[in-house]
Parts: structure tokens; sequence; C-alpha cells
């Protein structure tokens, strides 16, 4: 069981600067690698203050430079968002300067406010993905390598920047439906998903779905990695828990703004956040979520492994205006205390299973 980080780097208002959001983003990866995260993920977006990082691979290539052994992902390359050719080299670069640390997450898109100021049209979003994904497949795998399809025809060309990892960095695939996890089957990737803000039957409603993904690929389920993006936070203190959660779902918000295509702002930038009838009260996102006390913290985490069993769990961290210093205290407090746990208990039920019944 591996423990992430997932950091947005979001800006809730003029009080942030651009240049503190990153920063900070950038210190908190530092510090997940000290607190014994396995990986840091960086998102994707534009235009807006929903996330300040443009370029995922950008990140992943600054804070190799700062890092020595986390492994650093992209959570996601909005694929139809770019030039393939170009993104493969882009990759091969990250991947070399990390020392061949880059996990390469990729997703479709959704959110039609960026897709509109890069003249992509949001509609074509998943065969746009599919494409652009055999495109870098083929880049990859193949030293020359050619494509002829709806969007791209790509004449023989030769990456110079090559990944150090063979035949691939790892890829993730953010995975909203059973086909986009059928896909990540047939072709051996790994699977990025979220519950949202949901608690145990949307987990379970999950596994089911990836389940019959794999059978539909006549796969083992455990033939693919399974990374679960997650609101997690602990703590006693009543106040950093509210705050946490105001800005879990104040995030939420305009995701959901985005996605259906309602974005609302005053000055063309900075997002404005309206309350839904989706909304969750702070009491049920307590219920759903790890969030809490250390020891209900563990045992939430305990409880959806259990259900979901994912490989890993990332954790998200730099959410809206949360407290910075905050949140480096509380990646300390998941290395000191939260992911040692959790790996006891896991390794005890594994023992456990594993001897015989008492003969007498």
């Amino acid at each position: 069981m591996e423990f992430a980080t997932f950091i947005l780097a979001a800006q809730r208002g003029y009080h942030q600067s651009s240049g503190s959001v990153i920063r900070n983003a950038i210190e908190q990866a530092v510090a997940s690698e000290q607190a014994q995260f396995k990986t840091a993920w960086f998102a994707e977006h534009h235009f807006n203050n929903y996330s300040l990082v443009p370029s995922p691979l950008m990140m992943v290539a600054h804070c190799a430079g700062v890092t020595k052994t986390i492994r650093l992902g992209t959570g996601v390359c909005v694929l139809p968002l770019y030039q393939p050719q170009r993104l493969l080299s882009e990759i091969g670069f990250a991947d070399v300067v990390s020392n061949g640390r880059l996990e390469l997450g990729v997703g479709s898109g959704y959110q039609q406010f960026e897709f509109e100021r890069f003249g992509v049209d949001v509609d074509e979003a998943p065969a746009v993905f599919s494409e652009y994904l055999d495109i870098l497949l083929k880049g990859l795998s193949r030293k020359i390598f050619e494509h002829n399809g709806r969007y791209e025809k790509i004449p023989p060309t030769a990456i110079s920047v090559r990944t150090l990892q063979k035949p691939t960095p790892p890829i993730w695939i953010a995975a909203g439906s059973e086909r986009s996890m059928s896909r990540a089957y047939r072709e051996g990737h790994n699977l990025f998903v979220t519950a949202f803000h949901n608690g145990l039957e949307t987990l379970s409603m999950l596994r089911e779905g990836i389940e019959n993904a794999a059978a539909s690929e006549a796969k083992n389920v455990a033939h693919a990695r399974i990374s679960l993006l997650r609101c997690c936070y602990a703590s006693d203190n009543a106040a950093e828990i509210n705050s946490y959660l105001d800005n879990a779902r104040f995030q939420r918000r305009l995701s959901e703004a985005l996605h259906q295509r309602r974005q609302q702002s005053q000055d063309g930038y900075l997002l404005q956040e309206i309350p839904t009838q989706q909304d969750l009260s702070f009491e049920t996102m307590r219920e759903n979520l790890p969030i809490g006390s250390v020891n209900r913290v563990i045992d939430r985490l305990l409880e959806e492994i259990d259900i979901l069993k994912p490989d890993q769990i990332a954790i998200q961290t730099q959410l809206g205006d949360f407290d910075h210093n905050t949140m480096l205290r509380q990646l300390d407090l998941w290395g000191e205390k939260i992911i040692p746990a959790v790996d006891k208990s896991l390794r005890h039920t594994v023992v456990s299973k594993s001897q015989p019944p008492d003969s007498n």
C-alpha cells in the first residue's frame, strides 16, 4: 500500500499571489518526500484560479532537482490540449531529468472553459484522447513511428530525448467510466480514480465498476494498479478540520461549475464560488471521508482500503487557501503516525490470513 500527495495548486482569491501558490506546491512536494510519501502528483488546468499548474511535466522537471527519491506524477496531462509529438519529447525530458521517476498520468479533460481557449471541441475530447494516447504509445515504444489518424497525420518521426524507463514510464488513465477502465486493462495501464466527497457506498460501486472492466477484458483485477484520489485530514482541532472541509467544498464547487459549463466570473479570471444543491454539509463530509482524529483517519482508511483495494491513496493537500504551514505539519503527521500505522495494520492482516488455522 502506497500513499501519495495530490497537489492541485489552487488560488482561492487575490489574497494569494500566483507565485506563492506555485512555491507552496513545490515546498509540499519536498515535504511529501521527507514524510515518506511515494509519489507527488501535479494537476493541469488553465486560464482561471481552479489550479495554477499549466504543465505538470514542468513541475516534475523542476521538482526533480529539489527531491531525490519521491516519484513525480502528472495528474493528469490533458491530452487533447497538446501536440502529441511535442508531448513525447517533453515526457522523455522529464523522465531523464528525474532519473526515471516519472509517473505519466493522462486524461481527456472536461472543462469547456479551457478547451475553447485552445480552439479544441470539448465534446470530441474522448475521441481525441483515444487517438493521442495511441500516438504516445507508438512514440514511446518505437525508435521511429508514424501515424495516420482522424486528428493527426504524422510522417516517420524520431523522438530525440527518450525515457529512461523502458518500455515506458508507468501510465495512469484518469478513469471515470468503465470504458476508460477497460482500455487500461486491455493495454496494461493503471487507473486513477476518485469517489469525490462520497462515502463507502460510492467506493463499493467504484470497485464493482473496476471489476467489471477487468472481466470485460478477461483480466485479473490486480493487473492494473489503482490510485484513489481522496480528501483526508487528521486533527483534533475543529477549526483546522472545518477550514480543510471548507476549502475542499470550495474546490468541488468550482470543479462542478466547470464540468457543467456554468462557470461564473466577474473579471474573466477569478471564478465565483456558488453553493449548489450537490453541496454536502461539513458533518456529512466528515462522515464520508477519512477526516477527524488520527485514530479515526486510520480506521477509516483501513475500511476504504478493504472495500476498494487500491494500491495507492493520493491525499489532497493544497486546496483553496488552506494554511500552507498547517498543511506542512499535516504531512509530517502522516509520515510520523498515519502511514506507519496503516502499513502495520495491513501487514498484520496479511500475516493473519497467511497463517494456517489452529488445529487444536
